[in-house]
């Protein structure tokens, strides 16, 4: 069997999405795990728990998303080098360690704002805000590989 640019391209593309995937299972697991515990004693706060734990879930679609976009290119080109391949591959590189890092960071947060609302069921606005600030950067990761993705030729 040969490697040729278009396989190491599709393990990129395959990374992205496993990647950012791990790091959403584990930012909601952290999460989860948090909300849990205060659902366990506060059971009426399952709409804002809700919200905490699904927060580190987006960057597994964003991770999705920049999967999507490099199949499209790599679909479209006739045939691609393992130089073409590795230009795809530093592309992508924004979202495979921005969400996959992020979302872990993310649940973090989640878990401490889950704690925070446990105590002050009405501070539930100000503590979402601590884990959004997490996803500036899971959004920001995803606009550098769209950005970048525009410079790779294939």
């Amino acid at each position: 069997m040969t490697i040729d640019g278009t396989s190491v391209a599709l393990i990129g593309a395959g990374l992205t999405a496993g990647l950012s995937a791990v790091g959403s299972a584990w930012g909601v697991g952290l999460a989860g795990k948090a909300t849990s515990a205060v659902l366990s004693e506060k059971p009426n706060l399952f709409g804002q728990m809700l919200v905490l734990q699904a927060l580190p879930g987006t960057q597994g679609f964003y991770g999705f998303i920049a999967m999507f976009l490099a199949l499209g290119r790599i679909n479209a080109a006739t045939s691609i080098s393992i130089a073409q391949a590795l230009q795809l591959i530093g592309a992508l590189l924004p979202v495979m360690f921005g969400e996959l890092i992020s979302a872990y960071w993310q649940g973090v947060a989640s878990a401490g704002a889950a704690q925070m609302v446990a105590k002050q069921p009405e501070s539930f606005g100000r503590a979402v805000i601590i884990p959004a600030l997490v996803e500036t950067y899971a959004i920001l990761s995803l606009l550098a590989t769209i950005i970048l993705l525009g410079g790779v030729t294939l």
